[in-house]
């Protein structure tokens, strides 16, 4: 088997891979949109309602601040909730948070320096036409779309007859 390139942004192949702190965060935000607007939500609530490592829900829910995506409020009574409407956060916008630009493969950036063959190559046209169909599909899709009320932690204890919880 081949070994995987990784790009200089990071541990991951050219092609799109959709890492854990993507998940957890749309898994967040899916939460706290299914909660009362006003309502100030403590990351312990949103770390047992959606099975998120403390350790990453910490940084993520800060990146999350810092790209405007949620207000934090601090203190005793203080918590997370959404910034701006549920209807208003893309899935495109949440990936490109942690991600950066969405990438399927290295020779579609823009200055065509990753391939000395980008100028003549006979497959770059598909993955042009892929990319662009993946963005305007993720930029379409809403965390309103997922809103997550109760919590996969919920969901998945009352599936299982109240048996066993998974993180």
């Amino acid at each position: 088997m081949a070994a995987i390139e990784t790009s200089p942004c990071g541990e991951r192949s050219s092609l799109m891979n959709v890492g854990r702190r993507v998940d957890y965060a749309i898994r967040a935000l899916a939460y706290l949109a299914g909660q009362d607007p006003q309502r100030l939500v403590r990351r312990s609530e949103i770390e047992e309602r959606q099975g998120i490592p403390r350790h990453f829900l910490s940084k993520i829910l800060r990146c999350l601040v810092a790209g405007g995506f949620l207000e934090s409020v601090a203190g005793a009574r203080g918590g997370f909730r959404l910034k701006r409407a549920a209807d208003q956060i893309t899935f495109l916008q949440v990936y490109e948070c942690f991600e950066g630009e969405l990438c399927l493969i290295e020779c579609l950036k823009d200055d065509g320096s990753a391939c000395s063959y980008t100028s003549v190559c006979s497959q770059i046209g598909v993955w042009k036409i892929a990319r662009q169909k993946l963005f305007e599909y993720l930029d379409s899709v809403t965390i309103a779309a997922v809103v997550d009320g109760q919590g996969l932690e919920a969901r998945l204890h009352s599936e299982s007859g109240g048996r066993a919880s998974v993180g």
